[in-house]
């Protein structure tokens, strides 16, 4: 495994990982605490399929998770009922070319959307301006009844 230490002056410092087996990720601690972990493609490294933002319990309950000497962390939140699903955004979609804050998400349901994985790029923690397009996939998680109708007021029903 081989990791490159790089300081991103006024943000923080990244972490570049390649595995034994080719696979890279970065880690970007930011100056507040924040946590990102981007995931990137085998064929080309400079490609991120995927990016996560952790806080600081959940990047070290993810630290303790993969430690070879730990224990399991507690996980507290373990006893919730969540669900995380992808919902499409079809071109039928009413929200199709709309602001994410238009779908009211988290007032209506009580799930929240906390990415949008495009074609281009994934786009973690979204704003409430990011616009939606016909094959985004939303990153929702929420109770499964929530789930479910986030689900449904997506696809227009």
């Amino acid at each position: 495994m081989s990791m490159k230490r790089t300081p991103l002056p006024g943000v923080g410092v990244q972490y570049d990982v390649t595995t034994r087996s080719g696979r890279h990720l970065s880690v970007v601690v930011h100056q507040d605490g924040r946590r990102f972990l981007g995931f990137y493609a085998a064929d080309d490294p400079d490609t991120c399929q995927a990016s996560f933002k952790l806080d600081a319990d959940e990047a070290a309950s993810l630290a303790a998770l993969i430690a070879p000497d730990a224990g399991p962390p507690d996980l507290a939140m373990g006893e919730l009922d969540l669900a995380t699903e992808r919902i499409p955004v079809t071109a039928k979609s009413p929200y199709r070319g709309r602001p994410l804050g238009d779908t009211r998400a988290r007032t209506r349901t009580g799930a929240s959307i906390v990415a949008v994985l495009r074609r281009t790029a994934p786009h973690p923690a979204p704003g409430p301006d990011f616009r939606l397009e016909a094959g985004d996939l939303l990153v929702v998680v929420g109770t499964r009844e929530g789930v479910e109708e986030l689900a449904q007021i997506i696809a227009g029903g």
